[in-house]
């Protein structure tokens, strides 16, 4: 075992692990984050489209709506470091950042590398962290004399094993989403054999396949829907916004914000559906009347559904309707039904649903209950959120609350 004992040791370098650094970086303790792929923060350069959606610049009151399945758990991380932190955190170490359409922020460049950029920078600024990239570990373990052992692999030209000591861990390896990117889970066998329950975990914030879908639609977006969740009949959510159709399936920021509830469902082998209101500003008795008198008798329906749909949607849209006649057209147009088949899986999903057991961690500082000194930041937590800068912000704060726990010297000053 290494002679010298870190003061802490991190665990990922994603979004949290290069936020737990960076504040780290601010005190004099010996911290040391250890990255297993060529670089830190290869998810993080794909998030927000390559723009990186760093936070939402919205209350506590409307934020904490968009946070699953337990709000109430990061409130105190986000109190401690909000989104307002963030933003003022970003413009410190140097980077600019704008606000855009839904309250959500961006760096100013547009550019997410240089979200991850600045965090590296701001690390490698500093004297007391060190950062080991190709490095992974391959076991966490708790000694005796609550010291931790870590054994890390070096994949580094030839391969070789070190072993750490740290008198603290913050596990931040991220979750199953985007696995070419190193997320492999690693965290939640770190947890389990530290004795933690680990929620089991599914795709969010993922595309959602129709039954024979009719793949003439990728790349249409439609904007200014209604888009709802039918679960066995019963709608259990709806949402206003823009709905996109890809390759993928259904996406966009409705697809997305519907898609946790509805892995759940189809996961419980219940029937699901998605139902697209294309005029939901106008009641259903106006539009009838509508159509009744722009109609012109004898003019093709395909050319005349093109007052109400963009050109790509129409032949969709009547071929999901085969008895489609100017009379049904106003229910049609309100009552798009689409069943849904199955759910893109982890390979193209945002976030990882599920997770290490919040009832397991101290909301105030992201400490393990079960093992002193151990502590979670990130995704690898059963927390999530909908699609808006929101999951950025998770790992953010929860990351800020546990090194601030982990280096008390720090918490203390600030």
């Amino acid at each position: 075992m290494s002679s010298r004992i870190y003061d802490l040791v991190i665990v990922g370098g994603g979004a949290a692990g290069l936020m737990a650094a960076a504040l780290a970086a601010e005190t004099d303790s010996r911290v040391i984050l250890l990255e297993k792929n060529e670089q830190c923060g290869r998810k993080l350069l794909l998030t927000g489209k390559g723009r990186c959606n760093i936070t939402n610049g919205r209350s506590w009151e409307d934020f904490k709506n968009h946070i699953h399945p337990d709000s109430g758990f990061f409130r105190p991380s986000f109190m401690a470091f909000s989104n307002k932190d963030t933003v003022e955190f970003f413009n410190k170490i140097g980077l600019g950042t704008v606000e855009e359409r839904g309250s959500r922020i961006y760096p100013a460049s547009g550019k997410s590398s240089d979200v991850r950029d600045a965090l590296e920078s701001r690390i490698k600024s500093s004297s007391n962290v060190e950062v080991l990239y190709r490095s992974e570990v391959i076991s966490v373990e708790v000694l005796q004399n609550g010291v931790f052992r870590l054994d890390v692999l070096s994949l580094a030209g030839k391969m070789s094993m070190t072993v750490l000591a740290a008198k603290s861990v913050i596990i931040a390896t991220g979750g199953l989403s985007y696995p070419a990117t190193g997320s492999t889970g690693d965290g939640y066998s770190f947890a389990q054999r530290l004795g933690h329950t680990v929620v089991p975990t599914r795709p969010s914030l993922t595309a959602l396949i129709p039954f024979n879908y009719n793949f003439s639609l990728s790349g249409l977006i439609l904007r200014n829907v209604s888009l709802s969740l039918i679960v066995d009949g019963g709608v259990v959510q709806e949402e206003f916004g823009e709905v996109a159709f890809t390759k993928g399936g259904i996406e966009g920021p409705l697809g997305f914000r519907v898609s946790r509830r509805a892995v759940d469902a189809l996961d419980e082998g219940k029937k699901v559906e998605v139902e697209i209101d294309c005029k939901p500003a106008v009641p259903e008795q106006e539009l009838k009347c509508r159509i009744e008198r722009e109609y012109v008798h004898g003019l093709r329906l395909s050319r005349f559904i093109e007052h109400f749909l963009p050109l790509q949607a129409v032949k969709p849209f009547m071929d999901a309707h085969p008895s489609l006649t100017v009379s049904s057209l106003p229910v049609r147009l309100k009552h798009w039904r689409i069943p849904i088949k199955t759910y893109v899986d982890y390979r193209r999903a945002v976030v990882t649903a599920g997770g290490v057991d919040l009832r397991e961690i101290s909301r105030k500082n992201m400490e393990s209950k079960i093992v002193p000194g151990l502590y979670f930041a990130g995704e690898v937590v059963d927390l999530d959120a909908d699609t808006g800068g929101y999951n950025l912000q998770i790992a953010f704060s929860t990351a800020a609350s546990a090194v601030r726990s982990a280096l008390s010297d720090y918490a203390d000053r600030n």
